[in-house]
């Protein structure tokens, strides 16, 4: 099959940043793919995108320019005539699922949200038909998909989008008299709840029983400088940001915990990737992550927007930095048996096998 895989942006950590992995799958199975951006960002997907040696076409548009996206994209797909249109996020979806349907071409659309508007979600229900296969990145949004999206069993399928890596980098064992160093890696938007994590940092300036700590937050978005003023309003000295960070596995195995305090996530990458780099996370209940961290044991779960809960639990941690470690082989043993490489390219394959057409059923490796 010839697939064209339309993605909303080229946004840096956001649904671009599986593709290369997911995409592989696909040409493994003997697909040609060719990628296709309905806008810009801030471009940091493309390297890897590049690297991967994917045909990529980025439009030169923003990002509510519905009508002249939808037009480009018919051009596009007029262009490359694929036998498969794979979509990711609300508005490629939308725009994919009007072109294959225009077009005749069938569409498959991954869900990565669990916390979509109500338009949105009214949206993708009123046109959940023009979309032959549903895929849930993780088993909440599967759930979602299900309850919300109204989207029936045989149309459904599930690709967790983390596929682990047991080669990368694992984390060194804290070691008495160290500063102890946690990580985070997020887009600074309030979906990422960093404003709560300044909050409990506020809260634990009056602990003078802590050990000498650090936060580095790697990652860049429309939230800094309101970031920026709250650091500045409430004092905070443990709390860094870094910006983008192009080094994933050497960032977080610099590190000694992980955490991630989320309103909203559906698998959140992030926290997958500090488990298998041997990190236990400190993490909001929310999406995949309240089903892949087992708190008292992996990490630790807190409640979302919860600052008082955030920063008991991260003075517990705090308190026991020698017990860090251990929590943090525990979650690595679990992401890389969960996430093994072997059930990433089988999930996906499963799926393609559901949609290819009747004569080139049974060909592939």
């Amino acid at each position: 099959m010839r697939i064209a895989y339309v993605i909303n942006s080229l946004e840096g950590g956001g649904a671009a940043f599986p593709v290369p992995d997911i995409t592989r799958v696909m040409r493994g199975a003997g697909h040609d793919v060719a990628l296709f951006a309905l806008t810009r960002r801030d471009g940091r997907a493309l390297p890897a995108l590049q690297a991967a040696s994917l045909p990529v076409q980025v439009r030169p548009g923003g990002e509510k320019d519905h009508l002249a996206a939808l037009r480009w994209l018919d051009r596009c797909i007029g262009a490359y005539r694929p036998d498969l249109i794979w979509t990711s996020l609300t508005r490629a979806t939308v725009l994919g699922q009007v072109v294959g349907l225009a077009r005749r071409v069938p569409v498959v659309s991954w869900q990565h949200n669990a916390g979509l508007s109500r338009a949105n979600i009214r949206l993708l229900r009123a046109l959940r038909g023009l979309s032959r296969i549903w895929v849930a990145d993780s088993r909440c949004v599967m759930d979602f998909m299900r309850d919300r999206l109204a989207i029936p069993a045989d149309r459904a399928a599930l690709w967790p989008i983390f596929r682990a890596d047991p080669a990368c980098p694992v984390a060194r064992p804290w070691q008495p008299g160290e500063t102890v160093r946690i990580g985070s890696l997020g887009r600074l938007h309030w979906a990422k709840g960093y404003d709560v994590l300044c909050h409990a940092l506020a809260i634990l300036k009056t602990d003078g029983s802590l050990p000498p700590f650090s936060i580095s937050i790697a990652g860049e978005g429309a939230g800094r400088p309101q970031l920026e003023a709250l650091i500045r309003d409430l004092r905070l000295t443990t709390l860094r940001l870094d910006g983008f960070c192009t080094d994933v596995s050497g960032f977080l195995a610099a590190q000694h915990a992980y955490v991630q305090p989320s309103r909203r996530e559906g698998l959140c990458i992030a926290v997958h990737q500090a488990m298998q780099a041997g990190l236990p996370p400190l993490a909001s209940s929310v999406g995949e992550i309240s089903h892949t961290v087992t708190d008292g044991i992996s990490g630790r779960l807190v409640p979302p927007g919860d600052a008082p809960a955030l920063a008991a639990a991260l003075a517990h941690m705090l308190r026991r930095p020698e017990a860090l470690a251990g929590m943090g082989q525990a979650a690595r043993a679990h992401v890389l048996d969960r996430f093994a490489p072997a059930r990433f390219d089988a999930a996906g394959r499963a799926i393609l096998e559901r949609v290819l057409p009747p004569a080139n059923a049974g060909t592939g490796p």
